[in-house]
């Protein structure tokens, strides 16, 4: 997926969980002009080992000129690495690249409603009903990603779906989507919520495939890449 009308930014502070104050380029001819603005952080995880102080960011410029944050905060970088933290992306790129991620597919459908749960995808393959729900990444520690940064509850419950519902015939898959380029392997954020991990170490026993994928990333796209191993305690 492509972003357009980005800028670079610094990190200043992040207020709340919906909102940071970024410094942006101003007039390079006059003197401490460079002005503050608010941006809308599209991602209500913590990210604290990614949104410190003085990190270089970027920003989309937003379409609304009324709305009270002009722009979004998209992406940051960390180190040698810049990481997407858009939450709404990881369904976009898993959206492009369904059939890179499931194979062939006859049929797709996102945002697909069963029971009392709603999937990001339904599909078919051969005949065969396929249900992939969506996680995107951005907890890094020395290239070994997980998920969650924060308890999900909503997780929890999708997860433990799917391990209901491959009983019942369905192919289920969880896919994480890995919002920067270099992961050695992905794992379940144990000391964040260990039983969201136990959860899915269980849908996995279970016969839910669960997989990883790093993402090409750069200040205005993100994009699909290569399989990261999957690890867990047992």
């Amino acid at each position: 997926m492509k972003y357009d009308r980005v800028i670079q930014g610094t990190f200043i502070d992040r207020p709340n969980r919906f909102i940071a104050n970024v410094r942006i380029r101003g007039d390079g001819d006059v003197p401490d002009s460079d002005p503050i603005v608010r941006a809308h952080v599209k991602n209500t995880g913590r990210c604290r080992e990614i949104l410190i102080p003085g990190t270089e960011v970027f920003l989309q410029k937003g379409d609304n000129p009324s709305r009270s944050t002009p722009y979004d905060l998209i992406a940051a970088r960390k180190g040698d690495l810049i990481i997407n933290i858009d939450s709404q992306a990881p369904n976009a790129v898993a959206k492009e690249s369904i059939e890179k991620i499931l194979g062939p597919c006859d049929l797709v459908r996102p945002e697909y409603t069963l029971g009392e749960s709603r999937f990001d995808f339904y599909a078919e393959q051969n005949g065969r009903r396929v249900l992939m729900e969506v996680k995107g990444v951005t907890k890094d520690q020395d290239h070994v990603v997980c998920f969650p940064d924060a308890p999900t509850e909503r997780g929890l419950k999708h997860v433990r779906e799917l391990t209901r519902l491959v009983k019942e015939g369905y192919r289920c898959v969880v896919c994480f989507i890995v919002q920067m380029e270099k992961a050695d392997y992905f794992e379940p954020n144990y000391p964040i919520h260990e039983e969201f991990g136990t959860a899915l170490e269980e849908a996995d026993k279970t016969g839910v495939e669960v997989l990883a994928f790093a993402c090409r990333t750069s200040p205005d796209a993100l994009e699909l890449a290569d399989p990261v191993p999957v690890k867990f305690r047992f």
